[in-house]
């Protein structure tokens, strides 16, 4: 009797133990998504929001045995909140990882609870730079603002402008974004005249580009961040900088596809650079555009591809991992990590955790369907942030 009652006791532990990888194997991966659903950057949130349901509706819900649930927060763009929705996102919620992070600010803030608890975080909007080195968990599939600022003051220069003057948004991608533009124009033999700094918070760009026209230089290059373009380009209008010979070029931030068509004739024919464009030819782009615009009723932003390819990314490291949501694993699997996005060729790289990716020179043009968009008509290919480059 006792030996059978052992026996008994052996199997049943043996089969709890069984059991319990399984169950756990069936517990939802669960994402934490903070964005700015609402506040002056909440189209931020709407196209990222709006991809993540988009790729989830396309790929199913289920990866590697593991049910795909995402929680959405909105961070109303302001850091603290943003920290104390990460946190209550892995300690109420049980987040596997969190994503998200409109604004620079809102990443940083973020980064200690990712490192903490031991997370991803997905960077899949804010591009300073700096943001990966903040936390061995954070990759990032959105871009960083030098590596277009780069090869376009490159471009510039060639174009034979001798002259410019940077007007910027007051923050960190701003500044990162002015410093790269310097350093790489005025290396090519260019002279930036001055560096025009304006407040991100309710900006009025009126009196900075007054200053840029006084000055007279060949050109201005412009950065603001998503959401501040038309009124920028608007402002720039009224100054008529185009007729006093001062062209204009700009980050694709300034441009952006959610924004363009507020915009109205006054910038057909302006050049920016950036790494997505609604108009980029390619099947796939095609694709994702004809789909999102089907399922959003908007055309998609370069910010709603950031969060598509970041869907991506979690989807297929789970596939590696056979479902583990071990963190250091799953940025583990990330690295290195290439495949065709709708914006092009791109890639995660292994050191840094940044996305390579292609720049693309853009014209201003309206397209067969009457709207305005970024036409691509030169490439520059798999570029890396340039400042984490400088630092090997």
């Amino acid at each position: 009797m006792l030996t059978r009652r052992c026996v008994a006791l052996a199997l049943c532990a043996a089969a709890s133990a069984l059991a319990a990888p399984a169950a756990r194997a069936q517990e939802p991966f669960r994402i934490g998504l903070i964005l700015p659903m609402t506040g002056p950057n909440s189209a931020t949130g709407r196209h990222i929001d709006a991809a993540v349901k988009l790729y989830m509706s396309q790929n199913g819900d289920t990866v590697a045995g593991r049910k795909i649930e995402v929680i959405v927060k909105d961070d109303t763009g302001a850091a603290d909140l943003t920290k104390r929705l990460a946190q209550e996102l892995v300690v109420n919620d049980k987040a596997n990882a969190i994503a998200g992070f409109g604004l620079t600010p809102l990443a940083l803030a973020a980064a200690p609870v990712a490192t903490q608890a031991k997370i991803p975080m997905l960077v899949l909007a804010a591009g300073t730079a700096i943001i990966t080195e903040q936390s061995p968990f954070i990759v990032r599939t959105s871009f960083t603002l030098p590596q277009y600022t780069v090869p376009f003051a490159e471009w510039i220069a060639k174009q034979g402008s001798r002259t410019v003057v940077t007007l910027v948004s007051d923050y960190a991608p701003g500044l990162d974004s002015a410093k790269a533009f310097k350093e790489t124009f005025e290396k090519a033999g260019g002279k930036v005249l001055d560096e025009l700094r304006a407040p991100l918070r309710s900006p009025d760009f009126s009196p900075f580009l007054q200053k840029a026209r006084d000055l007279k230089p060949d050109a201005l290059f412009i950065f603001v961040p998503n959401g501040q373009g038309a009124q920028m380009m608007k402002q720039a209008a009224e100054r008529e900088l185009e007729k006093a010979g001062i062209k204009i070029y700009a980050t694709g931030d300034v441009t952006d596809d959610d924004s363009l068509n507020e915009m109205g004739d006054g910038v057909l024919g302006m050049i920016t650079a950036h790494h997505y464009s609604a108009a980029h030819k390619s099947p796939e782009n095609e694709a994702f555009v004809k789909a999102f615009k089907a399922q959003a009723k908007f055309r998609p932003s370069f910010m709603a591809v950031g969060g598509y390819d970041g869907m991506r990314l979690i989807y297929e490291a789970l596939k590696k991992t056979n479902g583990a949501s071990d963190g250091a694993a799953l940025v583990e699997a990330m690295k290195g990590m290439s495949w065709t996005s709708p914006r092009g060729p791109i890639s995660i790289d292994p050191r840094t955790r940044d996305i390579v990716q292609n720049v693309y020179i853009r014209k201003i043009e309206r397209g067969a369907d009457g709207e305005l968009y970024n036409m691509e008509f030169e490439t520059i290919p798999n570029v890396k942030d340039p400042v984490k480059e400088a630092k090997k």
